[in-house]
């Protein structure tokens, strides 16, 4: 039956990993009723030095904190771990705000490493019945998560679906989830709207409802390829703000798996989101995120979102 959460950020520490913590947490989660998920952190070695507490669990050793955080998590009877392959960096920085476009070292380059690091996890997943499920995170696209998937195998690695980073690699949310799905094993449920900009399109983050992905396609096709997968709202907390710069020839260049009728599709929803905010039927992008922003907004977020989901799930079961 699949089940409806918020999802809580929080890098580990050593002392959190013993035994008695982690037993304490997984029974005051069942005490509520409540589902628990976890993560595993960064999977791109040239990226793991900006995740230095998993390096610390592990003494030193990135893959033996590692290998300690798959453990204490399948002690708990956590087996489905998010990871991520890279990092959003800086909205000013343009075009180099995404890792995929870093210029020491190249994509392909990022993407081997994290395929290599992948098998040497892949053994100790598999001793604990775990998978590490990477997200359709800003950097990497649908496509090249499903070939890391199948080339490590999908016993080993599944896809954490982020619907609101797709859009950032050019990605129809619809299309891209039909691609991940029979892979998907947790997800950060968000929506959103496309405007247009002068280098190509600007993805805000909203709760779900708020914005212009067709959430029902998304959720029948869940339905039918992950049943029992939870639906895990990520709050933004004011985080707004991603370029996808598809004038930018560099951009193009970057996406050679790219379906025309994809790039199509978002440039749809954009001019979609304009004309409903322009209608008065969607709110602006410059008022949506509109001050005071605390605990009270991020609480009605998370609430619009649950019930939008909750409604929509009654009317597809």
């Amino acid at each position: 039956m699949t089940r409806i959460g918020v999802c809580g950020l929080k890098f580990p520490e050593a002392a959190e990993l013993g035994p008695g913590r982690l037993a304490a947490l997984r029974q005051q989660a069942d005490d509520l009723d409540l589902y628990l998920e976890t993560g595993l952190g960064k999977v791109n070695p040239f990226n793991t030095a900006e995740d230095p507490s998993i390096r610390q669990v592990g003494d030193g050793d990135y893959l033996l904190g590692a290998r300690r955080m798959i453990e204490a998590a399948a002690a708990i009877g956590c087996a489905d771990l998010w990871g991520d392959t890279a990092n959003y960096q800086h909205f000013r920085w343009g075009l180099h705000a995404i890792d995929r476009f870093r210029t020491d070292v190249t994509w392909e380059e990022q993407l081997e490493a994290t395929r290599r690091l992948l098998h040497r996890l892949a053994p100790v997943l598999r001793g604990h019945g775990a998978r590490v499920n990477l997200e359709t995170h800003e950097e990497i696209t649908t496509f090249e998560l499903v070939r890391l998937v199948e080339d490590v195998g999908p016993d080993a690695v599944g896809v954490t679906l982020d619907l609101a980073n797709v859009v950032v690699r050019g990605e129809d949310p619809v299309e891209a989830t039909r691609r991940v799905a029979p892979y998907t094993r947790q997800t950060h449920m968000r929506d959103l709207v496309v405007t247009f900009t002068g280098d190509g399109l600007e993805r805000q983050n909203r709760a779900c409802g708020d914005g212009v992905v067709d959430l029902a396609a998304v959720l029948s096709l869940l339905l039918e390829h992950a049943p029992q997968v939870n639906l895990t709202i990520e709050n933004t907390k004011g985080r707004d703000r991603n370029g996808i710069q598809i004038f930018d020839r560099r951009w193009q260049d970057l996406h050679p798996d790219l379906p025309l009728a994809d790039l199509a599709g978002l440039v749809r929803l954009a001019s979609v989101a304009e004309r409903r905010m322009a209608a008065g039927e969607l709110t602006p992008v410059d008022s949506y995120y509109a001050p005071p922003l605390g605990t009270e907004w991020e609480r009605a977020f998370l609430r619009r979102s649950a019930d939008h989901l909750t409604t929509l799930l009654s009317r597809l079961t």
